[in-house]
């Protein structure tokens, strides 16, 4: 079965960079990444590479070769629907926040709403790929409803679930650890995952793809982030019992990750993880745990959201504890806003919450991230309810540069990675800010000496 016609529904920071790296190493295959927002589809399609929706390094360079040749991004769902032989659904999969399984499951509205669109649509046989982050056995649900419409069209469903981290998501997909397809254990299934295999297989090793059945793959994608994010909480955990007793996390980190059996990845201690994946999949983990009276499994899954939540209101009391137990009134300066380097999204940053924090202990934020905007940081708060705002004060306030925001301050708190807060003039921020001045590195990415030796009181996690 040879592909011709690819649509993707969602154009967001999983569709629209796997579909355009698809796009350039399949140029044969014509891809359409659908969105019923249209001002994320005309981002897509501007002229100015650096107003692309999200940002991520090398994408724009993508984007240039292939978009207007064989990528488009258009708002017409029914057309791309009708002319694909394969449909990725990459839309959202938030966590519930109402009814059965509130706070834990995945809200599968979206999926669902896509798939009566393409049995409603569809007029000739499509191959139906799960991108998005998903339960397991979504795929049956899906498979029903394709299925049960009326509509004599046969789909084939595939699992094909993401394992991109931001900030390095491109390079991720050109050469990636592995690509994993799940798919019915039958004639027609085998043949659907060979379709998408061949497309693969055009730049991933052999040996890299993957087939499982769906369900183990779906449960792949899910057990993946939950290790991930269960290595920082350990971590942080032992961050916690380092500063407690002298000893330095970075350096029984590097300790500890020099065993082969251990690595060295995922073992950064910090003021939390964030993003979309983490938090949501262990969630969802936890629901599906329990939902099969797996009260154990879901105990232990839990306690790394825990551990997280911890470690992020630790990290404010910090604030308040050395700023002589009271922030009220005092000037703090937020460098990063993001959840991680090299990425615009703030799902679930550490910073939000810190943030949420301090404001409630009558704090003014000042706020600089070199690439996310004031309305998402505004958005962010008030998704929250934060109280940026008290009889018409701002509490809350962005600058377009690192020394504006530490202009009067008390203290910095860095909560994002960002390569570029070496490179500062630390001196001089030094001298804009209040004494004694405090440093705060949520992500122990300074140099302690240098900023102690210029005057700064330093504290970072762990150490």
């Amino acid at each position: 079965m040879k592909i011709q016609n690819i649509c993707c529904i969602g154009a967001g920071y999983v569709g629209g960079p796997t579909m355009s790296v698809i796009a350039q190493k399949c140029p044969d295959i014509k891809i359409t990444v659908v969105d019923v927002n249209a001002s994320r589809i005309a981002a897509w399609n501007s002229d100015d590479l650096n107003q692309l929706p999200i940002y991520e390094p090398g994408l724009s360079e993508v984007i240039r070769e292939a978009r207007g040749r064989n990528l488009f991004f258009s708002t017409d769902v029914d057309l791309a629907i009708e002319q694909a032989d394969m449909i990725f659904i990459s839309v959202n999969t938030p966590t519930k926040t109402y009814g059965l399984g509130k706070g834990m499951a995945s809200d599968l509205k979206y999926i669902e709403l896509c798939a009566r669109q393409i049995a409603r649509v569809a007029t000739t046989d499509k191959i139906v790929v799960e991108k998005s982050t998903l339960p397991v056995r979504t795929a049956t649900a899906i498979k029903n409803i394709l299925d049960n419409t009326g509509n004599p069209v046969q789909f084939q469903i595939l699992s094909n679930p993401e394992f991109l981290a931001e900030g390095t998501a491109v390079m991720d997909l050109f050469n990636p650890d592995r690509v994993l397809i799940g798919g019915e254990e039958t004639a027609k299934g085998l043949e659907a995952v060979q379709a998408l295999v061949d497309i693969y297989s055009r730049w991933v090793p052999k040996e890299k793809i993957l087939t499982t059945n769906v369900w183990s793959s779906e449960l792949s994608k899910l057990t993946a982030n939950a290790f991930l994010a269960q290595r920082v909480s350990s971590i942080n955990a032992i961050s916690e019992l380092c500063e407690q007793t002298g000893a330095n996390v970075t350096e029984v980190a590097k300790a500890i990750g020099m065993d082969s059996r251990i690595g060295s990845e995922f073992l950064k201690a910090s003021v939390g993880f964030g993003g979309s994946c983490f938090q949501k999949d262990i969630l969802n983990l936890v629901y599906i745990a329990k939902t099969y009276g797996l009260h154990q499994v879901a105990d232990y899954w839990e306690q790394v959201i825990l551990m997280n939540n911890h470690q992020r209101e630790r990290f404010a009391h910090r604030i308040v504890k050395t700023l002589y137990n009271t922030v009220s009134d005092k000037k703090i300066a937020f460098l990063g806003w993001a959840f991680k380097k090299d990425t615009n999204d703030t799902r679930e940053s550490a910073a939000i919450y810190v943030a949420d924090y301090l404001l409630n202990e009558q704090a003014l934020i000042q706020v600089y991230d070199p690439k996310v905007t004031a309305q998402q940081v505004y958005t962010d708060l008030n998704y929250l309810n934060s109280r940026t705002e008290v009889e018409n004060e701002v509490l809350v306030k962005v600058h377009t540069s690192a020394y504006q925001a530490c202009e009067d301050v008390h203290a910095i708190a860095i909560l994002t990675e960002w390569e570029e807060f070496n490179t500062y003039d630390w001196e001089l921020i030094y001298q804009k800010m209040q004494k004694p001045a405090f440093v705060f590195d949520g992500r122990n990415v300074l140099n302690k000496e240098l900023l102690e030796k210029i005057g700064f009181t330093y504290s970072a996690i762990g150490r």
